[in-house]
């Protein structure tokens, strides 16, 4: 029997891809939003300027100007879409502007829509690199309260000597 709601979390990564691949091998759902989060250009260059500790410039986005960020974010579903469909979901898009991290922003939307379950591809780092930078399908794990499908990377090709 097929869940009502499947929400697809799509960066556009390769590890994005794949999650939609086994979504649509091993689930079924009435429906499946497949969702981009994105932040606008502002934020992010504020942001950045202020890891880097130089004064933040006074930048105003020209309102007449759709942000690049949200353009790219919509490509990216768009491409998103088209995979789940192509892997027999019955995809929709939706892009969501993150207020605060892009973990948040899916959670978020999760619970707006009251989704059944929760897809999302996993960066697969490990050690070091994974202590270093948390990973945003680790925190939707951690901070969600419904099923989530953790996809990881494939395995690297084996290389002939």
């Amino acid at each position: 029997m097929p869940c009502d709601l499947m929400l697809i979390a799509y960066d556009g990564s390769e590890n994005a891809k794949r999650a939609i691949e086994y979504a649509g091998r091993f689930l079924s759902a009435n429906r499946a939003v497949v969702l981009t989060a994105w932040e606008p250009m502002v934020r992010q260059a504020a942001r950045l300027s202020g890891l880097s500790g130089v004064m933040q410039p006074e930048w105003v986005p020209d309102e007449e100007l759709e942000d690049i960020a949200y353009v790219d974010a919509r490509n990216i579903n768009t491409e998103g879409v088209r995979l789940a469909k192509l892997a027999g979901l019955n995809a929709e898009p939706r892009t969501a502007e993150c207020t605060s991290t892009i973990w948040n922003a899916i959670v978020e939307c999760a619970d707006d829509l009251d989704v059944d379950i929760i897809v999302a591809g996993t960066r697969g780092a490990t050690g070091i690199r994974a202590l270093l930078h948390s990973s945003v399908a680790d925190a939707v794990l951690k901070h969600c309260h419904r099923p989530v499908l953790m996809v990881p990377p494939g395995r690297a090709p084996q290389r002939e000597f």
